[in-house]
């Protein structure tokens, strides 16, 4: 369980104060949600605050890969840690195959699935990017390739191309890949699972 601190106060410096004096942590090391309820009559308004770390998340996470470790039967090894507000996990494991899943599949699952379990316990949407064995940081680079080969004939012929369907997380690269060339603009059609990307040629 991912532990939430609660403070209500006056102000929002009324509540820092608080939290500063009772986790004693830095800012940056935690996830702050402030709600503000408005006075009524004679009474003040109040403000709201729910407060968790990011070290408690990691500890979460930690436990959460060991119970697909005895889920899959296979040994895995990971490090969690974050950079900023973006949560990164890096899996290594003794089987690959099983860990990464058809094209990706199984990874793209269980960084659902953590997503979703840290959400369900704090309400806070957090940013993940999992990993197994490089896997993804191989095949981003293989898509970024793909995509400038496309991108490059699309600047020639002027003929618009449609990408087969993918995930957000490759429709993101592409947009980025493109973004980098000034004549060409991408854009997403369609709804998940079929969602995909249309490269075309932009006039100045």
């Amino acid at each position: 369980m991912i532990t939430l601190y609660n403070y209500e106060g006056k102000s929002k410096e009324e509540i820092n104060n608080k939290i500063k004096e009772e986790l004693n942590i830095e800012d940056s090391e935690l996830f702050l949600t402030i709600t503000k309820e408005e006075g009524k009559l004679f009474k003040a308004k109040k403000y709201f605050a729910e407060v968790c770390k990011k070290e408690d998340i990691i500890e979460y996470v930690k436990e959460y890969i060991r119970n697909i470790e005895a889920g899959l039967n296979c040994k895995i090894t990971s490090e969690v840690k974050f950079h900023e507000d973006v949560l990164k996990i890096i899996l290594v494991s003794d089987n690959n195959s099983i860990l990464i899943g058809k094209e990706g599949r199984t990874l793209e699952s269980i960084q659902t699935l953590i997503r979703n379990s840290i959400k369900n316990q704090t309400n806070i949407n957090i940013k993940i990017n999992l990993d197994a064995s490089n896997y993804k940081a191989k095949k981003q680079k293989n898509l970024e390739y793909e995509i400038k080969k496309i991108a490059k004939d699309v600047l020639k012929t002027h003929i618009e191309v449609k990408l087969d369907p993918m995930n957000s997380y490759d429709r993101r690269c592409v947009h980025n890949v493109i973004s980098k060339f000034e004549n060409l603009k991408s854009l997403s059609y369609g709804e998940s699972p079929n969602r995909y990307v249309v490269i075309s040629y932009k006039e100045d």
